[in-house]
């Protein structure tokens, strides 16, 4: 270990996650942040852990601001004004009767907790970086765009879908919210951008960027 020295001390060495966060502190939402925001995930990957297979990472994923001008442009359906809709990537069962079956029940989840279900958008993804054993277990993954409410009452329904839609219909959001987003895999930290495109894209914009890199304690 280095000597202590300024504000550094070896005694609050230990292993942990990492985590890094970017932000504009005057709120201008752009590409740049993001951009910013996945080298600051590269940079963090001696924080991460992968398997026997190094193409298998144990978790890397990125928070942003709900990408709003690019989904319009992307989604499938048209959406309401900024903070008027919900919106999360599910990771849905890879075999095709299972996934009409969660699909079933997460469309009951939605209307009884009071939303409206307005579609779906296949997320794009490249799956030729990551390890056999990722693929494996990779889902389907879909972006979900609801509405019917706003504010904080739009992210308590959301919420509420979201945790019900995990224990009753068996499908994972690793968020569901009119204000944030998130993209997460079991990645390494290189992997991220190049599994999700969306990242890469000049019109995905946020004013923050918050990244992560598992590494299991």
């Amino acid at each position: 270990m280095p000597s202590r020295q300024g504000l550094y001390d070896p005694r609050f060495e230990h292993d942990a996650c990492g985590v890094a966060f970017v932000v504009d502190t005057h709120g201008r939402a752009s590409s740049d942040i993001v951009s910013k925001g996945l080298t600051a995930l590269r940079n963090l990957d001696h924080r991460g852990a992968s398997g026997s297979d190094p193409k298998v990472g144990d978790g890397a994923g990125m928070l942003v601001q709900v990408p709003d001008a690019f989904l319009r442009e992307v989604a499938p359906v048209s959406l309401p004004e900024k903070g008027a809709y919900a919106v999360g990537i599910a990771f849905l069962p890879r075999e095709a009767g299972e996934r009409d079956a969660a699909l079933q029940m997460l469309r009951k989840i939605v209307r009884q907790e009071g939303l409206t279900l307005l579609g779906w958008r296949e997320v794009p993804v490249c799956g030729d970086s990551i390890g056999e054993a990722a693929r494996e277990v990779e889902p389907v993954m879909r972006q979900l765009f609801l509405s019917g409410a706003s504010g904080m009452d739009l992210e308590r329904r959301a919420f509420c879908v979201r945790k019900r839609a995990e224990r009753e219909a068996g499908v994972y959001f690793p968020s569901l919210s009119g204000r944030t987003l998130v993209y997460k895999g079991m990645l390494t930290t290189n992997q991220l951008p190049a599994y999700f495109p969306d990242l890469s894209d000049p019109r995905f914009a946020s004013a923050i960027a918050l990244v992560h890199s598992r590494f299991s304690t």
